[in-house]
């Protein structure tokens, strides 16, 4: 009942609710490799969805969804960890055309985005405060071709309740178009997105950014094969300065079905632009926009900026629902003269510490358990053995990681 209740005899008038309960615990010793106070005792973190979801026949849909969460026993804070309570999502949809496998709606509100594998623009469902846009939405479809035109405001989190809001301080627009079934690459994803900021920070400065994204994935599956590659170019303006970055990447696995335990050996592969030169007058730094969180893992140590990371990984079906998997990342500077980023882009250290581009390498090993459709365990330890580059920039201690996940879906 709580997942459909009608309003007329023909059920196509009809509210819907659902939402999500999270915990979860970690545990860091040597965090920020040692630049942070040592907590001896871990931290929770929570997080709970609430969405009521309103149709009225096949035109017109609104959603509404509150989220909450909280850090509890964390020494230090941000909105991204704690934001009590705020109006996460509230949009509604009118769908314009609903016909032979053709679908037209314009999606209007606060609301979330995803596209593609999310390395660009993501829900953020690792961090504890899931983000969110306030957007006007185009979105055609059909049986082999998507295409979403956008244009929005992204929405600042805020400790406070009901008081996150958007402003110009961060625009965000493009166009999303994704083919499927294409004849020998089977899926690919095109796109255009544009971002402004009024106070963008880098290694070579603070300046009004002015970026433009373009890029294509090639994705698929075929037999035990999976492949996702992906190339972007960055354009446009950080101040005065020209930007001139570019990504390319690979995310590749073969399974073996038919061998015990289904294992799976997968390679990550990703070389992603950093600045060549302070002061030249271009910017090469790449910025990832509004990427997941946990772009490496729950540990979040690095963000996808001035990076070479390769990604070797394995991965073993125990039982129906229960997987293990470990990997291996080993992370090198692309330019001696750019420092490393935070996932969210915010400069972790400077290039002008050290001439060496080995920031280290990460071990990690998780176990995910969905014993239902709603139910969802994970444990995930990871340790990161500091370089040489992080050895001149701080106080370089190796970092060990433990995490423990219990979620509830309804």
């Amino acid at each position: 009942k709580m997942k459909f209740l009608p309003f007329n005899a023909s059920g196509k008038t009809y509210l819907s609710f659902g939402g999500e309960l999270r915990y979860q615990y970690f545990y860091v010793d040597n965090d920020g490799w040692g630049e942070e106070p040592e907590d001896h005792d871990g931290y929770i973190l929570s997080r709970f969805l609430f969405h009521a979801d309103f149709h009225a026949g096949k035109r017109f849909r609104a959603f509404l969804q509150l989220q909450g969460s909280e850090a509890d026993g964390k020494l230090s804070t941000s909105p991204v960890d704690q934001n009590p309570l705020d109006l996460h999502q509230i949009f509604i949809d009118l769908t314009l055309l609903d016909q032979d496998k053709k679908k037209l709606l314009i999606r209007t509100g606060r609301q979330e985005m995803s596209f593609g594998s999310q390395r660009l623009v993501a829900v953020r469902d690792g961090p504890n405060n899931r983000q969110s846009f306030d957007a006007a939405k185009v979105i055609y479809e059909q049986s082999s071709f998507k295409a979403d035109v956008f244009y929005s405001h992204f929405v600042n989190s805020r400790k406070d309740i009901f008081d996150d809001k958007s402003g110009d301080s961060k625009k965000f627009w493009g166009s999303y178009l994704v083919f499927k079934n294409v004849p020998v690459i089977h899926n690919m994803d095109m796109y255009y997105l544009g971002l402004q900021r009024n106070a963008a920070t880098f290694d070579d400065g603070t300046q009004t950014e002015k970026r433009h994204t373009v890029g294509t994935r090639l994705w698929g599956k075929s037999g035990g094969l999976r492949y996702d590659t992906e190339f972007v170019y960055q354009f446009g303006k950080f101040g005065e300065q020209d930007i001139n970055a570019w990504t390319a990447s690979v995310n590749t696995g073969y399974r073996f079905s038919n061998v015990k335990f289904h294992p799976e050996i997968g390679f990550k592969g990703e070389f992603i632009s950093g600045d060549r030169k302070y002061g030249d007058g271009q910017l090469q730094t790449f910025n990832p926009l509004f990427p997941r969180g946990a772009y490496f893992g729950l540990a979040a140590l690095i963000g996808p900026s001035n990076l070479i990371d390769l990604h070797p990984s394995i991965s073993l079906e125990l039982t129906k629902n229960l997987d293990w998997s470990i990997d291996y990342d080993m992370f090198w500077r692309y330019s001696i003269n750019d420092g490393i980023y935070a996932p969210n882009v915010m400069l972790i250290y400077s290039g002008t510490t050290s001439t060496s581009k080995n920031i280290g390498q990460q071990l990690s090993t998780d176990l995910v358990w969905n014993p239902t459709d709603f139910l969802y365990f994970r444990g995930e330890l990871t340790w990161f053995k500091a370089g040489q580059y992080l050895k001149d920039s701080g106080p370089c201690k190796d970092i060990f990681f433990a995490g423990t996940t219990v979620q509830l879906k309804f």
